[in-house]
């Protein structure tokens, strides 16, 4: 046998030797597969003996995981800063602003309804309702006109506007808003 031959034959052999751990591996994964399998049912009729179900290990993992968020350093130092923002000064100014600015807008849109509900039981005496609104000369009535500069003023004060400001061309020109 010369080198060549023998390099051959050396060449099969490997081949050959690494085929059957190829198949053994192959079969221990197989293995290991019906292995897991057993032991998955195995947890799992344990499971169900002790009376866990799926949603209680549900719940169970998001307690945990909502735990373990809790004690995470991003979560304690966004915790901390604000805590730090509503102790501060400019976020209870923000806070009583927006809180004065809430009770304004409900008292206007209450006074709003008032005026509206008021309007319309004037206008209702004196038109039938479906005629009214058909009418151009509605917007020409004293009431139609009140009822206007109310709805004006109010928008003026939710603008933030005081009595002497804006433009009110909106009224001079007979548009109602």
């Amino acid at each position: 046998m010369d080198s060549s031959e023998h390099g051959k034959c050396l060449w099969a052999s490997f081949l050959c030797f690494e085929q059957v751990q190829g198949r053994c591996v192959e079969d221990e994964i197989q293995t290991l597969r019906q292995v897991l399998v057993a032991k998955e049912r195995h947890a799992a009729e344990l499971k169900r003996r002790l009376g866990i179900s799926p949603l209680s290990e549900i719940k169970q993992n998001f307690t945990k995981g909502w735990h373990e968020v809790q004690c995470s350093n991003a979560y304690l130092t966004a915790s901390s800063t604000l805590e730090e923002v509503g102790r501060s000064d400019a976020y209870k100014r923000t806070q009583e602003t927006l809180s004065q600015a809430g009770h304004m807008t409900s008292a206007a849109f209450s006074s709003m309804g008032s005026a509206i509900r008021n309007q319309f039981g004037e206008m209702s005496s004196n038109f039938s309702m479906h005629h009214s609104l058909s009418m151009p000369a509605m917007r020409n009535s004293p009431s139609f006109k009140t009822f206007e500069d109310k709805v004006e003023n109010m928008k003026d004060k939710v603008m933030g506007r005081s009595n002497g400001e804006g433009d009110h061309s909106a009224t001079s020109n007979n548009t109602p808003f």
